[in-house]
């Protein structure tokens, strides 16, 4: 299989919202993002960053007032677009609650990962990059300060590798899913990511609602 990514990306900063006309390639968007914490009710929404699989990012800057982002919002709420996450619960969950986008199309390459990748637990992505891509992602800007008003150069490379080799990764597990008979499966897991988001937001992220106990 021939693994491609980009390698020279054009990253762009929007404030408040992505710009129009946008070309996915395949139809999909890569998409991530940075939060003040791990607490969507409490920890606001500071970056949302979109790849299009042919080497543009744009890195989407919120300042904590104005989150209509309707351009934004009409990408993640056409039906037609999928959109690739890595751990999509959480970006759901933020997204929905900040700028009211009902995402569905979902594929989150963490679930693929899970159900694939199962002769290890290492799940993240810069594990990914490394194994299947031959990538080595800098994780140290991750707990940086994602509310400030620019951002570094350090901060817009980690923010823009969060996005930009999405597109491969769903690739190889297009595969890798075929392999061991589960694409079906992580399908369903995809589709229920949105209602996982929305217990989480209800009070839930923790408790196992299907659990007997």
């Amino acid at each position: 299989m021939t693994i491609s990514y980009p390698t020279d990306p054009k990253v762009m900063i929007c404030k408040g919202d992505l710009p129009k006309g946008i070309k996915f390639a395949n139809n999909q968007m890569a998409v991530d993002t940075e939060t003040l914490g791990l607490n969507p009710h409490r920890d606001r929404l500071c970056v949302c960053q979109v790849a299009d699989g042919n080497g543009n990012v744009w890195l989407v800057q919120f300042d904590g007032k104005d989150y209509k982002a309707p351009n934004l919002k009409a990408y993640l709420s056409d039906d037609k677009i999928k959109k690739l996450f890595h751990f999509g619960r959480f970006d759901i969950a933020v997204l929905e609650h900040y700028i009211g986008a009902e995402i569905n199309n979902i594929y989150c390459t963490k679930i693929a990962s899970k159900l694939s990748r199962t002769y290890t637990d290492r799940h993240g992505l810069g594990a990914l990059c490394q194994e299947l891509l031959g990538v080595t992602l800098d994780k140290q800007q991750q707990t940086s300060h994602w509310a400030a008003e620019e951002l570094s150069e350090a901060q817009q490379k980690y923010a823009a590798n969060d996005v930009l080799y999405l597109h491969a990764l769903v690739a190889q597990f297009e595969e890798r899913l075929a392999d061991v008979n589960r694409t079906a499966m992580a399908q369903k897991c995809f589709e229920f990511l949105p209602t996982r988001s929305r217990i989480d937001m209800a009070g839930w992220p923790e408790t196992d609602i299907f659990a007997h106990s």
